[in-house]
């Protein structure tokens, strides 16, 4: 059952993705040859608490950290190690999950370590432009799928792969709503939008094969063939009018 939010309960959101969208930007100066996922997952932290709210990952399906930082070929739910130094060209999936009151915002982005190649540039411009071409269709009277054929549509023109295995979601007491928002698929499918949806829409997308192996740690996602991996995502009210970001 997909949860139409009151305008309280959005405001408590609202409040929520402030701090997510403060900290994603920090990052950009923070991640940087040398530092270490778990340096990443310690700011995190540090941060939220600061702010008076909850890291909402920690714990979450027994989950061991605050944040998932995912480095190249991983998709998604990498684990912040002391061990995983971050190296020059290397790209990393930072996804966040903050709750204040007992209301959640996710984001995520994917960022450059030190100089990266032109092709991963080019990955991580692509999942961000394919969230904007989605969320233009984020409006009431369109459709769900109107968003992921619409993301999907600029992940395959620019010769990349969208992720199958892990979707975008409804969001707001719980971290996982209704409905499951696809990064693909046919226009004019799934429910009607209308005022009030929260939604985590978040495009995954790949070099090469879509195909994702899970690792040992039962966590970490990671691209069968080896391809690299990048990932946009925001918190979406849909409105009256235009949608609202709550996490940028």
């Amino acid at each position: 059952m997909i949860i139409i939010k009151s305008k309280q309960e959005i405001g408590l959101m609202r409040e929520a993705g402030k701090v997510t969208g403060y900290i994603l930007n920090e990052l950009k100066e923070l991640i940087k040859p040398g530092i270490s996922t778990m340096d990443i997952d310690r700011f995190v932290e540090k941060t939220v608490k600061a702010h008076g709210m909850i890291a909402a990952e920690k714990g979450y399906c027994g989950y061991p950290a605050s944040v998932c930082t995912s480095v190249n070929e991983e998709v998604v739910h990498g684990i912040p190690s002391k061990k995983r130094i971050l190296r020059e060209g290397d790209i990393v999936s930072v996804d966040l999950v903050v709750e204040y009151k007992g209301y959640m915002a996710d984001a995520a982005r994917t960022y450059a370590v030190g100089k990266i190649s032109p092709e991963a540039e080019h990955l991580i411009k692509t999942a961000e432009d394919a969230f904007w071409n989605g969320i233009e269709f984020a409006k009431v009277g369109y459709r769900l799928s109107d968003i992921s054929h619409n993301i999907q549509t600029v992940v395959e023109g620019q010769g990349f792969g969208v992720i199958r295995d892990f979707v975008g979601h409804g969001i707001g007491s719980d971290m996982h709503e209704d409905p499951q928002i696809p990064n693909y698929g046919k226009p004019g499918k799934g429910p009607r939008l209308q005022a009030g949806m929260t939604l985590a829409i978040e495009p995954m997308i790949c070099q090469g094969s879509y195909e994702v192996d899970v690792l040992l740690d039962d966590w970490t996602a990671v691209t069968v063939d080896g391809g690299l991996a990048a990932h946009y995502e925001n918190t979406v009210v849909i409105t009256d009018g235009e949608p609202e970001l709550l996490t940028l």
